[in-house]
């Protein structure tokens, strides 16, 4: 290596290392940095100006050095050995970020990504009802941190306060709204209290929006900490329908509460109604009333011995188990049931009678047989009785499942149901004595119900005209069907008409302009050619007869669609219709909310106040995910 003096066109030779010798600047597609340090010697020859690109010339030193090209590494090593002031790279955008880098770095609090992160596991929470102390717990960071490295999880405390309220406030809004649009609401309420004696009351709504869906929102579930008076649950249930601005003008409120008489008193009170009795309930003690017929309860007794002694010792279920595989039965549980609810002890005595002969079986076993004690095995005889009376509970049993829907109207079901299950408990001669002292104690159990007031029993009446499954009311005399037909004329020209006057007085339809016959003839001739208006009255009556007449629905049809289907050929009786098949006829919406605020008030949510009990059931009933 040396340096290079070249000639300049006028002849004079000068010192490239004083910067003053000419160099080409290499093609702008060399993207090479160390090109920003090299170039390519230029000469003149008969004036005319060569660049030699055999070689590169140092732009600091004035170093040639050969050049094959592409290949750059000879001018990298001269830099860093002559010149490490110049590294030969371009220094990096402040502003650049390698791509590993960038996973280094947590999102801003406030970034899109991050804010819909937080808002998610918010959803997390209260729909799967999970404890705001999930958020600290080492597996679930553990997961976070592997799915977005990036992420950095929010307190607890900003779960708390912050992003589960914000949840509930939004999808309260979407409710009201939702409410406010339906023209008439009903109400299920009732009462439960947690293992921790924190006494809670539940309110749930329902109505039928204008596409005729059926929705049920849980509103409330707040803590009660007076007495449960008649007076305290009528402020609760004053207090949602403010709230939740449920009130509609001329509109009653119906409300189905179990029969306690507080519920009852409540509804009064608050100036609700009509106020409707769980007809699950009804069954329920009914059916209790049948079961505690004297020799009944006695073989009750012993079977419930024979259960909790299979449930009580691991050795008896496994000898049991063992029996149900060699007699080829299906290895199921035993059921023990609870006393207050009629639907345990049916399914305790299905079970049983399933499996009767393993049981049998378990019970002279060898290894069970020195260690039964005050266990008395069923007869031949009881086991028949058994038997006689799940076919007389079967009805009740598929009547209490078939109530528990909440996407079907049931209210219009109580009655034909009702009617059907006391024409099930007629006496058979082939009944025994215990069988037919069961019937009997049901039946008159159930007589007595929905008589009273008879304002109430007319208003399921005409629920029922106005379910096509049943607008036939072929379970009622022909007199008490016109009468309940020519009672719902009554309503709709009383509740519509008033607001068609209304219309009419204040300018609600703007007024067609007469023709000039219509001017002349009008009043002489209206009616008589059917060309005048029919009277509202008269068009009701009219429009009620029509429906009354037309083909209704199997049983087994849905009476909604049937309405969203014929809704324009009887508006007015339509109306009607979202009103009345929107009202539940069992409490067991509210009471579907006990096993979820049995998930929130256990010990390990100790902590949560019942303000945010009631956020989360809220959420986990009504967020659409």
């Amino acid at each position: 290596m040396h340096l290079v003096t070249p000639t300049l066109p006028n002849g004079d030779r000068r010192s490239m290392a004083s910067g003053r010798a000419e160099l080409e600047k290499p093609p702008a597609s060399f993207k090479s940095a160390v090109w920003e340090h090299f170039g390519f010697p230029v000469r003149y020859e008969n004036g005319k100006r060569l660049v030699d690109k055999t070689a590169t010339v140092c732009r600091h030193c004035g170093t040639r050095m050969a050049y094959e090209h592409g290949n750059t590494s000879s001018m990298a090593s001269h830099l860093k050995r002559h010149h490490p002031g110049e590294s030969g790279v371009k220094k990096k955008d402040a502003q650049q970020q390698l791509l590993p880098d960038a996973f280094k770095q947590c999102f801003p609090a406030g970034s899109d990504r991050a804010i819909a992160i937080t808002k998610s596991i918010g959803v997390f929470i209260a729909a799967d009802m999970r404890p705001y102390s999930v958020v600290e717990n080492k597996g679930f960071k553990k997961m976070i941190k592997v799915l977005e490295p990036r992420y950095e999880i929010p307190s607890r405390t900003h779960f708390t306060t912050k992003i589960v309220p914000e949840l509930y406030e939004e999808q309260k809004n979407i409710i009201v709204d939702e409410l406010c649009k339906a023209s008439s609401v009903a109400l299920t309420t009732d009462g439960w209290t947690s293992r921790a004696t924190e006494s809670y009351v539940t309110v749930t709504a329902h109505y039928i929006t204008a596409e005729w869906e059926m929705k049920s929102p849980v509103l409330q579930t707040r803590p009660l900490y007076e007495s449960h008076t008649g007076t305290n649950l009528a402020q609760v249930l004053t207090g949602a329908v403010a709230e939740w601005k449920l009130e509609r003008p001329k509109n009653n409120i119906p409300v189905t509460t179990d029969n306690a008489k507080n519920q009852v008193n409540a509804v009064k009170e608050a100036g609700l109604g009509p106020q409707i009795g769980c007809f699950a309930h009804v069954i329920n003690l009914a059916s209790q009333r049948g079961l505690t017929v004297n020799k009944m309860d006695r073989l009750l007794g012993r079977i419930r011995k024979v259960v909790s002694f299979f449930h009580r010792s691991t050795t008896a279920a496994h000898v049991l188990k063992t029996k149900q595989e060699m007699l080829q039965l299906p290895t199921h549980k035993l059921i023990q049931d609870v006393p207050t609810r009629w639907n345990s002890t049916y399914d305790m005595l299905e079970r049983y009678l399933e499996q009767q002969a393993a049981i049998f079986s378990a019970l002279t076993d060898k290894v069970l047989k020195k260690n039964i004690r005050d266990i008395v095995t069923l007869s031949d005889d009881d086991v028949k009785v058994a038997e006689e009376v799940l076919q007389v509970l079967k009805p009740l049993k598929m009547v209490t499942v078939l109530l528990s829907t909440e996407s079907a109207p049931s209210v219009s079901m109580v009655l034909p149901l009702k009617t059907k299950i006391i024409q099930s408990m007629a006496p058979s001669e082939e009944d025994s004595t215990i069988t037919r002292d069961v019937k009997a104690a049901i039946k008159a159990d159930l007589n007595c119900r929905y008589t009273d007031p008879p304002d109430l029993q007319n208003y399921l009446h005409r629920s029922t005209a106005l379910d096509p499954r049943f607008k036939s009311l072929s379970h009622l005399d022909p007199a008490l069907c016109q009468r309940t037909y020519s009672d719902l004329t009554t309503e709709i020209v009383g509740r519509l008409g008033t607001e068609e006057q209304e219309g009419q007085a204040t300018g609600g339809t703007s007024p067609q302009k007469k023709s000039a016959m219509e001017e002349l003839f009008g009043e002489t001739f209206a009616g008589k050619g059917g060309t005048g208006k029919k009277p509202f009255a008269d068009a009701i009556e009219e429009e009620v007869a029509y429906y009354q007449a037309a083909n209704g629905i199997q049983v087994d049809g849905d009476p909604l669609n049937w309405w969203k289907i014929n809704e324009c050929r009887y508006p007015h009786v339509a109306m009607m219709a979202r009103c009345y098949l929107a009202v539940p006829g069992t409490s067991v919406p509210s009471e579907r909310v006990f096993s979820t605020a049995g998930d929130i008030v256990t010990a390990k949510r100790s902590t949560l106040s019942p303000g945010n009990a009631d956020i989360l059931i809220f959420l986990k009933k009504n967020l659409k995910l």
